[in-house]
């Protein structure tokens, strides 16, 4: 596809505006290239106090905390008074819009820093409010908390492995300053198994060991999470530097790949 073409397409919200990566060929993307609000074809917003005792208020459809601009979507976190908090940020999904079962799922960001801060890129099962929390499995592409700057957190919830009973499978990885520059976050999910990747480096692998439905929900669709927090169980264990705020949370693309022939 020449460069006129290519444009063409992005301008179209296409996903014809991105080339197929060798092996895999595109089925869904965001290249944020229209300013203004996030597409609300492809985005819905949670709202409110959502989970882990955070602090922040996740507000819907406010630009102060979820806007694309100059090519990102940008996910700002903010120190102020709103309704009953004292912090707001923004959480969007694909729930309503989008999900998929197997692929590569990658996003390109450049997380907030500063203690307090917890920004996510994250998937749920689309069953989760028949079956709940963590019958429905999660699958964490990416965690970091601002008290630890330098880790990059990559982590599976299942029925059978899951924080609550201290069985979660995870691995923390070491990346000097990850905050300062945009990486590539991934997974490559299969029927076998699903690894983790930073940047093209492979970090993490969860495989499915053949124990059924409670340690691998991962055979039904899965939707994807894009979330700033603040303070909350695991982001608030060492408190909030008031004084970082206003944060930004950077995605300069979101693209889904199904396996190519």
């Amino acid at each position: 596809m020449n460069r006129i073409a290519i444009a063409l397409a992005i301008l179209a919200g296409t996903p014809q505006a991105v080339p197929d990566r060798p092996g895999w060929k595109l089925v869904w993307s965001d290249e944020f290239d229209k300013d203004g609000a996030p597409d609300p074809k492809k985005w819905t917003y949670e709202e409110g106090f959502v989970r882990n005792r955070e602090l922040q208020y996740y507000t819907v459809d406010r630009r102060e905390n979820a806007r694309v601009e100059k090519g990102n979507l940008v996910i700002e976190g903010r120190k102020e008074k709103y309704k009953t908090a004292e912090y707001t940020a923004a959480s969007l999904t694909t729930l309503k819009s989008a999900s998929w079962t197997y692929g590569r799922i990658e996003v390109r960001a450049k997380i907030p820093k500063g203690r307090g801060t917890w920004p996510a890129l994250w998937t749920l099962g689309t069953n989760m409010k028949d079956v709940g929390w963590p019958k429905c499995g999660e699958i964490d592409i990416l965690e970091t908390v601002g008290f630890d700057p330098d880790g990059i957190h990559t982590t599976i919830h299942t029925e059978a492995y899951n924080h609550q009973k201290k069985t979660q499978k995870g691995r923390r990885t070491e990346h000097p300053k990850p905050y300062d520059a945009f990486h590539l976050y991934a997974i490559e999910w299969t029927k076998q198994k699903i690894d983790f990747f930073y940047d093209e480096e492979k970090i993490f692998t969860f495989e499915n060991e053949g124990k059924g439905e409670a340690a691998w929900p991962f055979d039904k669709p899965q939707y994807l999470l894009l979330n700033f927090a603040i303070g909350g169980e695991w982001g608030g264990q060492k408190g909030v530097d008031d004084t970082i705020f206003p944060q930004q949370y950077l995605i300069d693309y979101v693209r889904v790949y199904e396996p190519g022939k």
